[in-house]
């Protein structure tokens, strides 16, 4: 187990996700281009599920995205997300960028920069899809913990490495936050555990696994930006789907500020 399994565990979820997206797409979506794409959870999982399924992984980690390109129908491309795919052969129906990514741009220009690139790789009737965070304690400092069962279904590598009784501690540290400049430090930590007894045996941890400098963008500044680059269109809508079929489909509204919890996760549409 090493931490991007904690992190393809813990953070990830996409058989929620990948609905989602052809759900905020509203055709028959096909090809998905996730930027920082990391090991491509998501793009494995389209491919594996979606008929006929594309994707395009992109990330700066080559050794990680390795993981993505195991997947037949899984092309994979190394390097910076706004200048690395080229437009004509790594267009999709759906650009994202998740897991809050966006941060990574510290500046509008930076922004602007991956904006435009997205909007160039969109196949008629596409959308750029980013998720971000928001609500009253955005920049408040603090510490969210979870318990997550061992996702043997998804990771059965894992099966046989680690104790089948065991759980991941998992601990979200927005560890410092700056509302003059909006950015925010935000670290992920990990442990494994079991209960022995009366007490919760440690097995391993992963303290501070992954560290993020973010630039926190806001929603209203996410949709300025994509129409600034031509998306004249931008809706929001929740992280989960207001309803699901038995076939696996997802069904979508945009939300209102009423339907926003006092923090909120939300994903930002927008298309030309």
């Amino acid at each position: 187990m090493d931490i991007h399994d904690l992190y393809e565990n813990c953070v990830q979820s996409p058989e929620h996700v990948g609905p989602m997206l052809r759900a905020i797409h509203g055709g028959r979506p096909t090809i998905l281009a996730e930027d920082f794409a990391g090991t491509g959870a998501l793009c494995r999982h389209w491919c594996a599920t979606v008929p006929g399924g594309r994707a395009i992984a992109v990330d700066l980690d080559e050794a990680v995205l390795a993981r993505a390109a195991a997947q037949p129908g899984v092309e994979t491309v190394v390097g910076d997300v706004r200048t690395a795919s080229d437009p004509a052969r790594h267009a999709g129906d759906i650009v994202f960028a998740g897991n809050f990514s966006i941060g990574y741009m510290h500046s509008r220009a930076d922004l602007l920069a991956y904006l435009r690139h997205a909007v160039a790789r969109l196949r008629p009737g596409g959308v750029v899809v980013i998720d971000t965070y928001g609500g009253a304690s955005v920049f408040v400092p603090g510490v969210v913990e979870r318990r997550h069962p061992i996702a043997f279904d998804r990771l059965p590598h894992l099966r046989g490495t680690v104790p089948p009784d065991a759980w991941i501690a998992y601990s979200y540290e927005q560890r410092e936050a700056d509302p003059l400049t909006g950015m925010v430090l935000d670290v992920l930590h990990f442990r494994l555990e079991r209960q022995a007894g009366r007490h919760v045996e440690v097995l391993q941890e992963w303290p501070e696994a992954f560290v993020y400098p973010w630039r926190l963008w806001s929603v209203p500044e996410l949709r300025e930006a994509m129409g600034e680059v031509g998306l004249t269109r931008t809706d929001v809508y929740a992280t989960l789907p207001d309803a699901m079929d038995d076939e696996g489909n997802a069904y979508v509204e945009p939300v209102t500020p009423d339907d926003l919890d006092e923090s909120f996760i939300v994903l930002v549409a927008g298309r030309a």
